[in-house]
């Protein structure tokens, strides 16, 4: 049996994926997740061989539970499951080690194909989504990524920097890189791009 562990922060959008998947005759969800952090910690107890996930949920999304998973030493491998059509976010999933990544438009017998398809070792990712993460480098560092998405969410550079334990003229110096690096007007239309793009 595959063992799977889901993490998805919407009830009726897990219930749904435990469901599809206990169709299959060779597919167990072991363990359910709200939220990142808490897949992390079920993880650790269930033990399971693939781990599905969204990429955006509270405390740690997708993509850092599979960079945290890898650097604790699991051997699960993981599979986004997400609206992003981005290629961004695909090519930072695949830098976090994700060995899948499906949309959730997908035929929904793509799913359990991917999960066996992951579990034997392999890759399930969309070839065009693939061939495009390629194609646009993404400028930004991971601290100034970091400091855009709080600038983002209508946190004050003061704000920011006490968060990230940072000077003020710092988190300044940061958010204007990033706005001359995306050829924005302000943080606001930085966040923006960076998003449409998928590197936020």
């Amino acid at each position: 049996m595959i063992r799977v562990l889901i993490a998805e922060d919407q009830t009726m959008v897990r219930g749904a994926l435990k469901a599809l998947l206990e169709i299959e005759d060779d597919i167990e969800v072991v363990a359910q997740a709200k939220d990142g952090r808490e897949a992390l910690e079920l993880a650790k107890e269930s033990k399971p061989h693939v781990v599905l996930t969204d990429i955006e949920m509270p405390f740690l999304t997708g993509l850092e539970l599979a960079r945290e998973l890898k650097s604790q030493g699991s051997r699960a491998r993981v599979v986004v499951l997400t609206t992003f059509a981005r290629a961004g976010y695909l090519r930072r999933a695949l830098e976090a080690g994700v060995a899948g990544y499906l949309l959730k438009d997908s035929p929904s017998e793509k799913l359990a194909s991917a999960i066996r398809s992951v579990h034997a070792g392999g890759r399930a990712i969309d070839p065009e989504l693939a061939a495009e993460a390629w194609a646009e480098m993404d400028p930004l560092t991971d601290r100034e990524r970091q400091v855009l998405r709080l600038a983002g969410d209508g946190r004050s550079s003061a704000e920011i920097a006490d968060e990230l334990h940072l000077a003020e003229g710092t988190v300044r110096n940061y958010l204007s890189e990033v706005i001359s690096k995306l050829g924005a007007r302000n943080r606001v239309e930085a966040t923006r791009l960076a998003r449409e793009k998928g590197w936020l």
